[in-house]
């Protein structure tokens, strides 16, 4: 129903023959080029703020473009781009990215890739990731005690800008070793382009961020590398045959463009970079040490497609592990309970829910219950007319259920906000007069802030931790507030201290008092909350441990610092509001 933002979506393609070689076979230069928009259409889901492709083409001559960027804003940027290109933009090297903004910064210039010119190619560096950096201030002091000036300090620009800088020196170290051998001119360049080696750049360049990341990247000299961080909180794939090598965030994306079967891809590892020389030789290097796995969940509950084999095994098992605890919340009584799901990311798991009933030997019956409508019209900006609107945004299907009777159990994947909940969804079910309404999710409470690129940034801004604020201030407990915020703010990097802010609830506990906040006035039929439990989330998602939303438990230590950061901007706001003019 929230839809949250995700930070990004990535494709890479490096063409392994001569285009003559696609253009005989395939009947076009633009073998790759095309192949290149299905991966990014595939991977619409994961970025519709924004789009942006690069080229190389290692062919052209001195005195011609040789590296190619097109970037466009908006849900349609893909399309855009792919209409702007012209038969210029043809090479052996392509990449695509797919932008979700979670810093709320936007403007072209925010769309990647990122562009770094030079005279020499081997120094030329076009960049983009699905990445979030966590210690962005602490690298840009580091270039700044340098000597460099960096002209903007934001993560994607700071990260060209480092490894830009990390580039020339390896350019610069093979220019030295050329002189030595005796090259002169053309030659010091043709030894440099093809001896350069990525590795070593990476190696120096990422060993100073702390975040999650798939970094991905591009030299003017015929040089590709994806590189995936050491605790593998972000996903990448990639796959080769002797046509092409092939990068994306999403495994099937890769098994639908190039129709193959699961078991013919392969995940990158953490810590690992995929690098593909100027030569189309491919090499898999261990650039950082792995640290504890902490993949992402949340790829597996809500981001990644469900066409993945595993993905839509483990959604249906986080749905099926709920059976036992709806069926308490209902009484037992399948008979008058009608089940539906919200929204259409969620039926996976609605599909497991189903399958758990009728392992227990009982009919379900099914409804489409929930259906969306309409936007929310930007024109209209009063706060009361704004709701009004809101609370339409979905419909019902009228007669769907037995007024009074029939219990209704909607499932939805994630609930982080709760604003829809009470603005729109609760307003419109009660409208059907269930006996009772039972809301799912397939996740667990989401009690932290997200800084490895979902834009779940802001601790107030979630449902659990309001109600856990809620629940101390009625208790006569602030004191656990003060005291959290005082150790927040002497030791940022100790431990998650805003846990401790959870502590004294149960899981019911803070359930409840969320149905008393999002309940909204004049609401009839009574609310219960099922969350998934984190037992359960870890059952089903065995490979994909990373729980820092749902847990506290960040796997770097800036997670655990910007967390800690949070609560006490949150205390001091609060303050503000709360003092008299």
């Amino acid at each position: 129903m929230e839809q949250l933002k995700h930070e990004c979506g990535v494709a890479m393609i490096r063409l392994l023959k001569p285009l003559s070689y696609y253009k005989k076979k395939y009947g076009t230069e633009r073998y790759g080029l095309n192949k290149l928009y299905l991966l990014m259409e595939k991977q619409h889901n994961r970025g519709q703020e924004g789009a942006g492709v690069a080229c190389v083409n290692l062919d052209a001559p001195a005195g011609e473009e040789y590296m190619f960027r097109e970037r466009a804003m908006g849900k349609d940027a893909i399309t855009e781009v792919f209409n702007r290109i012209d038969d210029n933009f043809i090479g052996q090297l392509y990449m695509g990215h797919l932008r979700y903004s979670t810093t709320g910064k936007s403007g072209l210039q925010y769309v990647h890739p990122f562009l770094r010119r030079n005279n020499w190619r081997a120094k030329n560096l076009c960049l983009c990731g699905n990445f979030n950096m966590t210690n962005i201030d602490e690298v840009f002091r580091f270039l700044t005690a340098q000597g460099q000036s960096p002209r903007i300090c934001g993560d994607s620009y700071i990260t060209l800008e480092l490894m830009g800088h990390r580039l020339d020196r390896e350019v610069e170290r093979l220019y030295a070793i050329a002189r030595e051998l005796g090259l002169e001119g053309i030659d010091i360049t043709k030894f440099i382009d093809s001896h350069v080696r990525v590795s070593n750049v990476l190696r120096s360049t990422m060993a100073h961020f702390d975040g999650g990341y798939v970094m991905c990247g591009l030299t003017g000299s015929g040089e590709m590398f994806a590189v995936r961080d050491p605790w593998g909180i972000r996903p990448a794939f990639w796959y080769q045959d002797d046509e092409v090598v092939v990068v994306a965030s999403e495994r099937p994306v890769i098994q639908t463009t190039f129709d193959l079967p699961a078991k013919a891809i392969r995940e990158l590892r953490p810590g690992q970079a995929l690098i593909v020389t100027n030569r189309g030789e491919r090499q898999v290097e261990q650039i950082l040490a792995p640290k504890a796995n902490s993949a992402c969940s949340f790829e597996r509950i809500y981001f990644s497609r469900g066409s993945d084999q595993d993905i839509y095994r483990e959604r249906k098992r986080l749905g099926e592990q709920l059976t036992p605890v709806i069926m308490q919340a209902i009484g037992g009584d399948v008979a008058h309970t009608v089940f539906s799901y919200i929204p259409n990311t969620a039926e996976v798991a609605f599909l497991g829910m189903t399958d758990g009933f009728r392992r227990l030997d009982h009919d379900v019956r099914i409804e489409k219950v929930v259906w969306k409508d309409i936007k929310l019209r930007t024109f209209i900006t009063e706060d009361n007319e704004r709701n009004d609107l809101a609370a339409h945004v979905y419909d019902i299907s009228y007669g769907s259920l037995v007024p009074h009777e029939d219990n209704l159990v909607i499932i939805d994947d994630s609930i982080v906000r709760g604003t829809t909940l009470r603005e729109s969804i609760f307003k419109i079910l009660d409208r059907l007069h269930p006996k009772k309404i039972v809301m799912v999710s397939s996740s667990p409470q989401i009690r932290y802030p997200d800084y490895y690129g979902i834009d779940m940034s802001h601790l107030e801004e979630l449902c659990a931790f309001r109600a856990a604020i809620a629940l101390i201030r009625e208790r006569g407990m602030q004191q656990l507030i003060t005291d959290t915020c005082r150790a927040c703010r002497n030791e940022p990097t100790a431990a998650n201290h805003v846990r401790n802010i959870y502590a004294p609830f149960t899981v019911d506990e803070i359930n409840r008092k969320i149905v008393e906040m999002l309940r909204p006035e004049g609401m009839q039929s009574p609310v219960d909350l099922v969350f998934q439990s984190i037992e359960g989330l870890h059952h089903a998602c065995p490979d994909h441990p990373g729980d820092w939303y749902f847990t506290g438990h960040y796997p770097t230590p800036g997670g655990v610092r910007l967390c800690n950061e949070a609560f006490v901007r949150y205390v001091e706001s609060e303050a503000e509001l709360r003092s008299p003019m």
